[in-house]
C-alpha cells in the first residue's frame, strides 16, 4: 500500500492497545481477563474506537421523537465526530455530517426546525433537507450566485447510511456493515412476542436524562450483570432477587440478564398500564434487559419498553438518556399519567444507584494493579459477553 508521504500504515507498536491483552479477553471465560485500562482511560483508544470500532457498527446517535416534524433537525457529536439528524419532508430520516461543503464549518449546534433548509452561519451557503446544496450566494464575486464550472450537484451534504428501529435512529458512519435487518434480526427474533408497531412515548413523563463521569463501556457492563442487585438496588433485589434473574448472551450481538419475578407497577388508585397484545402467558411475570451492543440498553416487558442511549462525550463521561416507550394510544393519556410517572420515578431511583459504582470503576482504571480483572463464571457471561465483543472488534480493525 502506498502512503502519502509522511504518513505511516498503522503497525502494531503504533496501536492504542496492547493485542496479547485484547487476545487474553477472547479465552474461555475461567480464564479470560476483562478489557485493559486503556479501553476506558486512554484517549488514543477513544479515537481509535470511534474510527476502527464504532463507525464500523451500527450506533445510535438519537430517537425519531428527537425530530416529530418536517423540518425538524438535531445535532449529535460522535466522540468528536459532528452529525445531524434531519426530519425530511416525506417524513422520513436522514443523517448527515454537520458540515459544509464549502469550509468545513458545522451548520447547527442546537435542536431546531430548519423550515426547509439549513443555511451554514458562514458564508450562508443553502441546503435543503435531501442534502442538495441549493443555493451559493456571492460564489461568483458580489451579487454573483452561481459560478462557470462549479456544479452544485456534487457538493451537497454527506449522507450517512442510517436506520431506524424502534424509535432508535442508527448509523454506520464507515458505510460498509452488515445491513441493518441482519444486524437486528437476533434481537427482533429474541423478543418476537412484543408488536413493536404499539409502542408510542408520552412525552415528558417518560424521559430522564444523567450524566455519568464514567466511560461509556462500564455503563454498558453493568447493565448487562445482576451480580450487583442485593448490594446496589437492595429494594430493586427486595422482589425482582438474585435468584430470580437468568443470563442473557448473544455473541457480537446483545448481553443481558432477564427476571422471572417482574411485578407490573402498581398505583393506589390508578389504573395498570396497557399491555402489548397477545403475549404468551410466560410474559406475565418476565421481563428482560439487553445492552444491544454498542451503545444501547434496553429494557422489555408486558406493559412497556425502555431504551437508554450511552452517549460518550469524552473517556471519562457518558450522558445516559432514557426513554420510556407504552402500548397503544391510550397509553398516553392522562388517565395513565400517575402511573407513567410512578414508573419513571422507580427507574430513576435504580439508575440513579449505579451512578457511584460506575464512577468508581472509572477510577480504578488508573491504577497499575488493576489488569482487566477477572469474571464470575456462573455470574459473569454477559459482562464477558460484551468484552469479547469489543476485543474481536479492536483486533480486526488493526
Amino acid at each position: 500500500m502506498i502512503m502519502p508521504a509522511g504518513i505511516e500504515p498503522m503497525t502494531t507498536a503504533r496501536l492504542p492497545f496492547d493485542p496479547l491483552a485484547m487476545q487474553r479477553v477472547l479465552q474461555p471465560i475461567e480464564r479470560a481477563s476483562g478489557l485493559p485500562n486503556e479501553a476506558y482511560a486512554s484517549a488514543d483508544f477513544a479515537r481509535f474506537e470511534r474510527d476502527k470500532v464504532l463507525a464500523r457498527t451500527w450506533t445510535c446517535i438519537g430517537f425519531g421523537k428527537d425530530i416529530p416534524k418536517a423540518g425538524d433537525a438535531r445535532p449529535f457529536d460522535l466522540m468528536g465526530l459532528p452529525l445531524l439528524m434531519v426530519r425530511r419532508r416525506d417524513s422520513s430520516i436522514a443523517v448527515f455530517h454537520n458540515v459544509c461543503s464549502h469550509r468545513g464549518a458545522t451548520l447547527l449546534d442546537k435542536a431546531c426546525n430548519v423550515q426547509g433548509s439549513f443555511r451554514c452561519p458562514y458564508h450562508a451557503w443553502v441546503y435543503d433537507l435531501d442534502g442538495k446544496l441549493i443555493a451559493t450566494p456571492n460564489i461568483g464575486g458580489p451579487k454573483q450566485h452561481n459560478c462557470d464550472g462549479f456544479d452544485k450537484a456534487q457538493h451537497g451534504l454527506k449522507e450517512v447510511r442510517s436506520a431506524v428501529f424502534w424509535d432508535m435512529i442508527y448509523v454506520n458512519v464507515s458505510g460498509d456493515a452488515e445491513d441493518f435487518d441482519t444486524f437486528s434480526a437476533p434481537l427482533r427474533q429474541r423478543w418476537g412476542d412484543f408488536d413493536m408497531q404499539e409502542i408510542r412515548h408520552a412525552g415528558a413523563d417518560s424521559s430522564l436524562q444523567l450524566t455519568v463521569n464514567c466511560n461509556w463501556k462500564l455503563a454498558v457492563e453493568n447493565y448487562c450483570e445482576a451480580y450487583h442487585l442485593p448490594v446496589i438496588h437492595p429494594g430493586l433485589n427486595s422482589y425482582s432477587r438474585l435468584e430470580d434473574h437468568y443470563n442473557i448472551a448473544e455473541d457480537g450481538t446483545f448481553a443481558g440478564q432477564g427476571s422471572t419475578a417482574y411485578s407490573p407497577l402498581l398505583v393506589k388508585d390508578g389504573p395498570d398500564l396497557p399491555h402489548f397484545p397477545s403475549l404468551p402467558a410466560k410474559w406475565a411475570r418476565a421481563a428482560e434487559y439487553a445492552a444491544f451492543f454498542p451503545n444501547v440498553l434496553l429494557g422489555i416487558h408486558q406493559d412497556h419498553y425502555f431504551s437508554i442511549l450511552l452517549e460518550p462525550v469524552a473517556v471519562d463521561r457518558t450522558i445516559e438518556r432514557l426513554e420510556i416507550y407504552y402500548v397503544g394510544d391510550q397509553s398516553k393519556s392522562e388517565t395513565y399519567a400517575a402511573t407513567r410517572a410512578a414508573n419513571l420515578a422507580t427507574w430513576k431511583t435504580v439508575f440513579a444507584e449505579d451512578v457511584d459504582v460506575v464512577e468508581r470503576m472509572q477510577k480504578g482504571r488508573q491504577s497499575p494493579a488493576y489488569a482487566g480483572g477477572v469474571f464470575s463464571p456462573r455470574m459473569d457471561p454477559p459482562t464477558h459477553c460484551f468484552h469479547k465483543w469489543l476485543a474481536q472488534a479492536a483486533l480486526t480493525a488493526m
